[in-house]
């Protein structure tokens, strides 16, 4: 049998510097997982809160329609 010929060495993703910077600013920072990347604020706390807040003033106001008796369709 021949012998198995190495593998040729894939390139990384990254370059190792810039990958051990990365982990060196997140090991180091002090907050919560979820809010350590920089645009992380808008995902996981904006957009929720938007939701929340248009869900409650559609709630609202099928609330006001159906105890005053307005919106309905004919």
């Amino acid at each position: 049998m021949k012998d198995a010929e190495p593998m040729a060495a894939e390139e990384p993703f990254r370059h190792r510097e810039k990958l051990l910077e990365k982990q060196k600013y997140f090991q180091h920072i002090h907050k919560h997982t979820y809010l350590k990347g920089p645009f992380d604020k808008i995902t996981s706390v904006a957009i929720p809160l938007a939701f929340a807040v248009a869900s409650g003033a559609l709630i609202a106001r099928g609330i006001y329609n159906m105890s005053h008796g307005v919106g309905k369709k004919e």
